[in-house]
């Protein structure tokens, strides 16, 4: 099983690859536009079915959400000339670096002076990705951002103990085993996370931003989807849906309320692509709990804004009794409405199941090259 998924796998990544090899040379041949985009559709439509290809949780869920959903939202901005892969007149793009940046989850950090000066320069393009504004981040601002080796160290052993756990998981409160998938979802998106940029780094020599920066010290519903959970999302959402939802609400409904249209549309698109990797996952019917758990939290988000408006810093709640309900609010409703749909696809069962399977599979080839060696 292992082994005809990785053959699987490795013809999922040639397929990427040559896919966005073609998409590369598109941009010194045709202008940006609509006809860019048309040439690029093909390339879009098999990203989308790449996954189907793939049968195991980690795999068929990390390629729906690299390729399927980041990597493709990458290239419509490409279609029009804009997002992290497009080139510019005085510096382009090389061909390694567009991969990367199209198929990975990666952000390029903005202080020049951090890069390697030999592969890059405060004018090449790809230091010019969505800039973070130091004014809405200022958690960010105040370190780098990344964690030491020994706090991902910590988040693995405590996985695998969790994992050990789940074989009891009858005996435990259902919603207990809810609560730890809902750990467990987090500590495995960025592990994975961590790698991918280690990678990335190592073979592009730049500095990246971070993937996730604390989620569970959120003050607020915008500060938990903007600035803390998962920061590749917002930064591929914000130019591809937030903007010119916003645009478009700022023209119909006046600057007073186009931000309530632009993030509650965020928020559906994003909930929508996760139905899309639910399905991935279990090639089973959608319910549409996980969109709705989404819609809720972008209303919510749209009136947090509201009220925050109306207030002006006049009034506010401790920071940790925010936190305290910011938590509680994410993890009530993910319980409720995100995570039902991963129990109907049997993804918990599944990937624990993948876990052991992987477990022998790597157990069985140390002992073959051991055996080859001697």
């Amino acid at each position: 099983m292992m082994g005809g998924e990785f053959e699987n796998l490795i013809k999922v990544i040639t397929t990427v690859i040559l896919s966005l090899t073609y998409t590369y040379y598109l941009q010194s041949r045709i202008q940006k536009g609509y006809l860019r985009l048309i040439l690029i559709i093909p390339v879009i439509t098999i990203f989308f079915l790449l996954p189907l290809l793939l049968t195991s949780v980690h795999f068929g869920g990390t390629v729906g959400f690299f390729i399927s959903w980041l990597a493709n939202f990458k290239l419509l901005l490409f279609a029009f000339g804009q997002g992290p892969l497009c080139s510019h007149p005085s510096n382009s793009i090389t061909l390694k670096e567009f991969i990367y940046l199209a198929c990975l989850p990666i952000k390029i950090k903005q202080n020049p002076h951090q890069f390697d000066q030999n592969k890059t320069t405060p004018n090449h393009p790809i230091n010019n990705l969505d800039p973070k504004k130091t004014e809405d981040s200022p958690h960010l601002a105040a370190t780098n951002g990344h964690k030491s080796l020994l706090n991902y160290a910590i988040k693995v052993v405590l996985l695998v103990m969790m994992v050990r756990i789940y074989a009891y998981k009858d005996y435990i409160h259902p919603y207990v085993i809810l609560l730890l998938y809902g750990i467990h979802v987090y500590f495995a998106l960025e592990i994975l996370l961590f790698m991918v940029a280690a990678l990335a780094r190592s073979v592009l020599g730049l500095e990246l931003e971070p993937q996730f920066d604390d989620p569970y010290m959120a003050t607020s519903l915008q500060d938990f989807w903007g600035r803390r959970w998962n920061l590749m999302v917002p930064s591929i959402l914000r130019p591809t849906v937030y903007l010119p939802v916003r645009s478009v609400a700022n023209r119909v409904l006046g600057k007073k309320w186009e931000l309530l249209p632009a993030a509650l549309a965020t928020f559906i698109v994003s909930g929508l692509m996760h139905e899309v990797i639910f399905f991935y996952l279990g090639r089973v019917r959608p319910t549409w709990e996980v969109m709705w758990f989404f819609a809720l939290h972008g209303v919510c988000l749209a009136l947090e804004i509201e009220v925050k408006r109306a207030l002006k810093g006049r009034w506010g709640l401790h920071p940790m009794v925010s936190r305290l309900l910011t938590m509680a609010f994410v993890m009530v409703t993910g319980i409720r409405l995100f995570f039902p749909q991963f129990l109907q696809c049997h993804a918990d069962v599944r990937a624990i199941q993948e876990y052991a399977i992987f477990a022998e599979f790597m157990k069985e080839s140390v002992h073959n090259w051991r055996h080859w060696k001697w």
